[in-house]
């Protein structure tokens, strides 16, 4: 077991440097000053050249690519002038000062993203801490509705097979992977929002949490969850109906479940102990996909219904060309992607003991 984390842990250091080393030139080479981005028009010769110092934007793309990895790495080297761009300011790094060889002082630190270019000097930890939480609930929230109904509707679909009801839930699984969510989101947002809102009390537009009406104390409303927590869940919903349901189909044919039901156990007892678990393969890599996604593909879902997440500070991000912001949040989807990974091999591991570590 440790082996095998040690080695899942090797190759996620190594697809992370990958992702790093990506976005890092992938946005170094877009036309424009990132130190003018910073000062917008405000900024003179003589500002532009201290802040182009403060953040190494006057060194070579190669130094700040190593400047850049230097600031990622928990276990990173500083220089002891404070004019260079590595020293080792409290203000700037979490650190712990470990030794110092000559003038280069190695420290142990959480990641540093820097800084938002138009958030006044606001830590990028610091804007993805106050959003990413929100996405957390949405992406939890819809995934749970998915897993509860999907798996439902998937064992009721694969014990009537081809009768009305498996047909009626095949075209509404068929309808939810093929509508975009902005669409569905749209289409929510007016009817349960608008149209039926004296029905439903639901607002079209809403964050988790919100400004009570003297503008003074923020309040959580749950109820603005549900309707994108409804709509992000919709096709990975759709998508565990029709994996659980094949899955089933496949396992009911298999030579144990005919051992089972020769042995006299019933129906509910053979779905219960032995089908479900055995078909759940399939569902578990595709609910951990969608749910990796949904951290990183919410933007539509949170935009329109105005959640106050990841998804729309990337928007907004974009929008502005906060360069920090942006790779700061691409790294943090990447690494809940590759984390979420070794969380499902380690679920195989539980889910079938065939499957072997090594």
């Amino acid at each position: 077991m440790i082996q095998y984390l040690l080695n899942k842990i090797t190759y996620a250091l190594l697809t992370l440097w990958g992702v790093v080393t990506v976005i890092f030139f992938l946005f170094n080479v877009l036309p424009g000053d990132p130190a003018q981005m910073m000062l917008g028009q405000n900024e003179d010769s003589e500002q532009l050249a201290l802040v182009k110092q403060k953040y190494g934007f006057d060194k070579s793309a190669t130094t700040q690519y190593l400047y850049y990895l230097n600031d990622l790495s928990p276990l990173s080297f500083h220089s002891q002038k404070p004019e260079d761009y590595t020293f080792l300011n409290k203000d700037k790094y979490n650190a712990i000062a470990l030794f110092s060889i000559g003038s280069i002082t190695t420290a142990l630190k959480t990641p540093y993203l820097r800084e938002s270019f138009t958030k006044q000097g606001k830590k990028v930890t610091q804007v993805l801490a106050e959003t990413l939480p929100n996405t957390f609930v949405l992406a939890i929230t819809a995934i749970i509705i998915a897993i509860i109904v999907g798996l439902l509707l998937g064992i009721v679909s694969a014990l009537f097979k081809d009768r009305w009801l498996d047909k009626t839930i095949q075209v509404i699984s068929t309808l939810g992977m093929s509508v975009p969510s902005f669409f569905s989101a749209i289409l929510f947002a007016w009817v349960f929002g608008f149209v039926l809102h004296k029905y439903t009390n639901l607002e079209m537009t809403g964050s988790l949490f919100e400004l009570d009406d003297f503008g003074e104390t923020m309040h959580v409303k749950w109820k603005n969850l549900i309707l994108p927590a409804i709509v992000l869940g919709i096709r990975p919903l759709a998508v565990v109906i029709q994996l659980m349901r094949n899955s089933l189909l496949e396992v009911f044919n298999q030579d144990f479940i005919r051992t089972a039901r020769a042995k006299g156990l019933s129906e509910f007892q053979i779905i219960r102990r032995h089908a479900v678990k055995n078909a759940l393969n399939p569902v578990v890599t595709a609910i951990s996909g969608w749910f990796a996604s949904m951290l990183a593909g919410a933007v539509f879902v949170e935009y329109i219904f105005g959640w106050n997440g990841l998804g729309k500070e990337i928007v907004n991000a974009l929008n502005t060309l906060d360069l920090p912001v942006i790779m700061g949040a691409v790294l943090v989807i990447a690494t809940l992607f590759v984390m979420i990974n070794i969380l499902v091999d380690l679920i195989y591991v539980w889910l079938d003991p065939k499957v072997k570590l090594q």
